[in-house]
């Protein structure tokens, strides 16, 4: 496996309007490892998530993926690249089936002119029951609409999802916000899957213990830089706290 970084963030900036959102974020992130993302509101965190899902672009500084500079122009772009985002509330349609949900954007076709034809329902509804079942989230149809299903349940459907597409890269932002005390555990636990499916992970969460037990390494930020970057044998959470 190359010990180059799948992702370098390089003297990162951004202004907004006058607020310097980020100064000069230099970041390394490895394969095969999960780094907790921590941060007060107004750190900075949820900017370098933005620049790095497409959403926004940096005004100064320079991203590597897997070796080779990129400049994402939009989401799509970072999600063809292999960088799948999963907001706290994801980005899932309630009214659709999970099926369509997972295939939203990459809905597979019997046969197209022209990039139009008819959808491949019987594809859909088979690998999304297998995408489902390989993150051991256990759901009656794959007709059943994401409206109904739990806070939990949809956040595991969204990683199923990122996972079946072979995402290189799955950037978890806040996903156990606003869950019950089993539905967090649940979601915990598809975060601790990421390491052993070897799938890189940015976990971005207020609780720092929910950080500390899913991640490898903890990078903390405050006031737009970065303010401590240690694995998470090598800290402590007074440590954590202290610099935030």
């Amino acid at each position: 496996m190359s010990n180059e970084p799948i992702i370098r963030v390089r003297n990162l900036h951004k202004w907004y309007s006058g607020v310097h959102a980020l100064k000069g974020v230099d970041l390394d992130f490895h394969r095969g490892e999960t780094v907790g993302l921590v941060g007060d509101n107004g750190a900075g965190k949820s900017t370098l998530i933005n620049i790095l899902s497409g959403t926004q672009a940096p005004t100064e500084g320079e991203i590597f993926f897997e070796g080779k500079k990129v400049r994402f122009k939009g989401p799509a772009d970072a999600m063809e690249a292999g960088i799948e985002t999963i907001y706290q509330y994801n980005s899932m349609v309630p009214t659709m089936s999970i099926a369509r949900n997972m295939f939203i954007g990459r809905e597979p076709l019997k046969w197209s002119v022209g990039g139009i034809g008819i959808l491949d329902t019987k594809k859909m509804a088979a690998e999304s029951v297998q995408a489902i079942a390989d993150v051991d989230l256990h759901l009656r149809s794959p007709d059943a609409l994401v409206g109904e299903l739990s806070g939990g349940q949809r956040q595991g459907v969204a990683i199923a999802r990122a996972m079946h597409f072979k995402s290189k890269v799955m950037i978890l932002d806040e996903p156990t916000n606003h869950l019950a005390v089993k539905e967090t555990q649940k979601v915990l636990g598809f975060v601790k899957s990421l390491k052993e499916l070897g799938i890189p992970g940015i976990f971005i969460s207020h609780n720092i213990h929910h950080v500390m037990e899913c991640s490898d390494r903890i990078v903390a930020m405050a006031r737009g830089e970065v303010v401590l970057d240690k694995r998470v044998d090598d800290t402590s959470m007074d440590e954590i706290l202290d610099v935030l």
